[in-house]
């Protein structure tokens, strides 16, 4: 099944608008003009002529998780692993999210670490389930339980870890204006949050 699928009426309580109450291009674009003249300048000199159309165009890439459901990413698994049972970890995952307080950038990597019953995924589906929350609105602390909560579910391993480190464009270039900081937050669940050997195994790999 295609892991990239519409948005569902029913999945608005995912935080994904349904299809019928979505904007069309224009009102888009119309909207990114009203901005550019709240802001101060002319929308239609040379300059800006074309960026309403462009800032659609990001605002697409950058919000593409409404339309992935991440658990579907996760269904294909492998049972050819000789019996493996041991931690696995993939570390420092890229993501680019935006802040759903001021829709700033937020960047950051994440390590997802889970120890399989029988059976493991691609570990590039890993990486594309951080991808599909990361492509939302988003604060860091609801990312982390979401990427933790969907492998658990989806696989079923005796325990998950989730760990991201992300610095924030809504402190460190307005606002509060604190540069160099970054956010810290984790997710542990079955035996990462029950077993402290297990977690501190994992939390070795972090850096």
């Amino acid at each position: 099944m295609d892991a990239w699928v519409k948005p569902l009426d029913e999945s608005v309580r995912n935080g994904v608008v349904p299809t019928h109450v979505r904007p069309d291009r224009v009102e888009v674009e119309t909207a990114f003009r009203t901005i550019i003249q709240w802001a101060g300048d002319d929308p239609d000199r040379p300059g800006l002529a074309e960026t309403p159309s462009r800032m659609a165009r990001a605002f697409e890439e950058h919000f593409s998780g409404y339309a992935v459901d991440p658990r579907l990413l996760l269904r294909k698994t492998f049972a050819e692993t000789e019996g493996y049972d041991e931690m696995v970890v993939l570390r420092g995952i890229p993501f680019e999210s935006h802040c759903e307080h001021h829709l700033a950038p937020i960047i950051g990597r994440a390590w997802v670490g889970y120890i399989p019953q029988g059976r493991v995924v691609g570990i590039s589906k890993l990486a594309r389930v951080v991808e599909a929350y990361a492509k939302r609105l988003q604060i860091q602390e609801k990312m982390t339980v979401q990427v933790a909560t969907a492998i658990h579910s989806v696989l079923k391993p005796r325990g998950v870890g989730v760990v991201l480190k992300a610095a924030h464009h809504c402190m460190t270039t307005r606002g509060a204006r604190k540069a160099n900081t970054d956010l810290v937050t984790s997710r542990m669940l079955g035996c990462f949050r029950e077993d402290a050997s297990v977690r501190h195994e994992f939390l070795r790999f972090i850096d």
